[in-house]
């Protein structure tokens, strides 16, 4: 087990990370190859396979990180939960500052593709996704606004061969602090709660 980060701040539950991501769906993609570097921030779905699942996604065609894509490069995702900074005065015991968050980070290769019924059923699924269940907006297969943007869009898939759960929410603390800490960030994010609830009760830390 890697000591960095310590112990106490990794996420032991794939399933809490998967929970970070339906919430919080928009992902930092990077890639690297001979020495450039590409950096994408795009939305991705998740789907469950007999071994850890795969993500799908798309990005515009101009994007450089097409190259890295299409040679099958591997990539390095990771998803941004809530965060915070925590001041000393959040705190009851004396303690330094720092900043609390939840991020979960998985790698894998990735497939690129261009096929028009797959890149359609791919955004159709996105915008499904995206709009929830309560969302009103349904993306027809005719749509025509559609039809004319297929050809700038590359589609691809990453099947996840690891994943890192970093969160990091004053685990090292005193439970009262922890609790303030929680107090905190709940604070900065109201319209979280059941989200941030939800990390912290299904959090499991590495031993």
């Amino acid at each position: 087990m890697s000591n960095y980060p310590p112990p106490h701040h990794q996420e032991s539950s794939f399933a809490n990370c998967l929970a970070l991501v339906k919430a919080a769906p928009l992902a930092t993609i990077i890639s690297s190859q001979k020495d450039t570097i590409c950096t994408t921030h795009t939305p991705l779905v998740y789907h469950p396979d007999e071994n850890l699942g795969y993500f799908i996604g798309h990005i515009d065609c101009y994007n450089p990180q097409v190259a890295h894509l299409e040679i099958g490069a591997w990539v390095e995702i990771i998803f941004h939960g809530p965060e915070t900074y925590i001041s000393p005065t959040d705190y009851q015991s004396t303690q330094l500052p720092t900043w609390n968050y939840f991020k979960a980070h998985f790698g894998g290769k990735v497939e690129s593709y261009r096929d028009a019924d797959r890149l359609r059923d791919s955004l159709i699924e996105m915008t499904t996704f995206l709009e929830g269940e309560k969302g009103g907006y349904i993306l027809e297969k005719t749509n025509p606004r559609m039809e004319k943007a297929l050809p700038y869009i590359v589609g691809f898939k990453i099947q996840i061969a690891q994943w890192e759960g970093k969160y990091k929410i004053s685990q090292d603390k005193h439970p009262k602090d922890q609790r303030l800490a929680k107090d905190k960030m709940l604070s900065e994010f109201p319209s979280k709660k059941a989200l941030i609830d939800q990390l912290y009760q299904n959090h499991q830390t590495k031993r």
